[in-house]
């Protein structure tokens, strides 16, 4: 990728904050799986709080984690992204059936949120894609839908096409950047 500067799906980032995103998702879901079943991530669910709250108070997460990341090119905060998401593939498996969370009296294992951060990278390397003007779509676009369930229990998620259900319930286009 050359421009950095470039707009994505996530209208309020470029291609470099979108980076820098992903640093960040990818170091907190590092330190959810290690500090399991007492995490930051667990105390945010058992509050039981309304969808709404949980996006806000996730949104704020995100946005005082990218303030304060370190001035770095997107290469640098892609190959951060990498370090930590590499790591947290390499524990998972040994926690996989550990409780990660429990969310209104359901509980969800760190198996389960590994399929959020499946969810989550596939959306955000579809958005890089797209800023490229090029496209992504998984390879097994039904196991995102199942993983959607267990992995962000707090959404719904659309009908129709996998894939394209998964990028409108989280609130993208397919079409971006047209209609």
């Amino acid at each position: 990728m050359d421009d950095w500067a470039a707009p994505t799906p996530c209208t309020l980032w470029t291609a470099g904050d979108l980076a820098g995103h992903l640093r960040c998702v990818a170091e907190s879901y590092l330190e959810y799986l290690q500090d399991s079943p007492d995490s930051r991530l667990a105390k945010l669910f058992a509050q039981e709080a309304a969808t709404a709250v949980l996006i806000r108070q996730q949104a704020r997460q995100n946005a005082t984690e990218l303030a304060v990341l370190p001035a770095e090119s997107g290469p640098e905060r892609v190959m951060a992204f990498t370090v930590s998401a590499g790591a947290y593939r390499d524990l998972t498996p040994d926690m996989w059936d550990r409780t990660h969370f429990v969310y209104k009296g359901t509980k969800y294992t760190v198996g389960d949120h590994a399929g959020a951060a499946c969810v989550e990278w596939h959306l955000h390397a579809w958005d890089l894609a797209r800023a490229i003007g090029a496209d992504h779509r998984p390879v097994d676009p039904e196991l995102l839908v199942s993983a959607w369930h267990w992995g962000v229990p707090h959404l719904p998620l659309a009908s129709g096409d996998a894939w394209e259900a998964v990028l409108r319930s989280s609130g993208r286009s397919p079409h971006w950047p047209g209609s």
